[in-house]
């Protein structure tokens, strides 16, 4: 039994709120607030693409979850259920030289993407935070667009609202929570075609119409039948106003336009 199943149930729901539903945290005690820290690693001489860097980040995030330490019985799966459970939370830190080889010590799945590096942390209590991720900051770097290119055949394209800003450490957050959304309602044959290529993913950023076409917003489940897509509504915590779909996950192989 994957980790991940209770998203599946409560993903629908979850997109249909009302805006002021997403952050509504009165049921919540903070001293057992969990987040799942991910830490991108931004080396000042060589800093990475921006691209690169988020695609790293939503591997990692959910390589974590379906890490076989992740399964029942496993070291990973009684703090992973605790915070999925509850309210998915990531914190995205930026990390270089020393600091970043001091977090790779911390449980965890870092990825490389095209020189790209992102470590996913086992989620835990904030209050909590090993000193090694507490003293990393979490915002103050910025990396510029670039252009990736066309988006390869074969894995899951995750597209960016092409009408909000999100700074990298929000995008890395956000891919997240769509790379996990989306390994909660894949069938088996497919989660084992993606698991088996390290949960690579392209990130992307639509053209307007297209966003506005693929959007599931309206209608969870049958813009998953029609189009193979999950969103991400964001609670509005950080820089984007709650009930803002952030993310489109599209499952594998399938086309970038809508019905194709």
């Amino acid at each position: 039994m994957s980790v991940l199943e209770p998203l599946a149930a409560r993903y629908a729901h979850w997109l249909g709120l009302p805006a002021e539903s997403t952050v509504d945290t009165s049921d919540e005690d903070p001293a057992e607030v969990r987040a799942m820290p991910v830490i991108l690693r931004m080396e000042r001489a060589e800093p990475p693409s921006r691209t690169a860097l988020l695609e790293a980040a939503a591997a990692a995030a959910v390589a974590v979850c379906l890490d076989e330490r992740a399964l029942p019985g496993g070291d990973w799966h009684d703090p992973l259920k605790a915070w999925v459970d509850g309210r998915i939370r990531k914190v995205a830190r930026r990390a270089r030289g020393a600091h970043w080889q001091a977090v790779q010590e911390l449980p965890g799945i870092t990825v490389e993407v095209d020189g790209a590096e992102a470590r996913a942390l086992l989620p835990g209590r904030v209050v909590e935070s090993p000193k090694e991720v507490s003293r990393l900051q979490i915002s103050g770097s910025e990396l510029p667009a670039d252009e990736p290119g066309p988006a390869p055949d074969g894995l899951p394209r995750l597209l960016l609202n092409p009408e909000v800003s999100m700074t990298v450490g929000k995008g890395a957050a956000q891919v997240g929570h769509a790379t996990m959304i989306l390994a909660s309602v894949l069938d088996e044959t497919e989660l084992a075609a993606w698991a088996a290529t390290g949960f690579r993913c392209s990130v992307r950023t639509p053209p307007v119409a297209t966003w506005k076409a693929l959007c599931p917003a309206e209608d969870p489940e049958g813009s998953w039948r029609r189009d193979g897509v999950v969103a991400v509504r964001d609670a509005g915590f950080t820089e984007v106003d709650p009930g803002t779909v952030t993310v489109i996950a599209q499952r594998l192989g399938r086309l970038y336009s809508p019905h194709g």
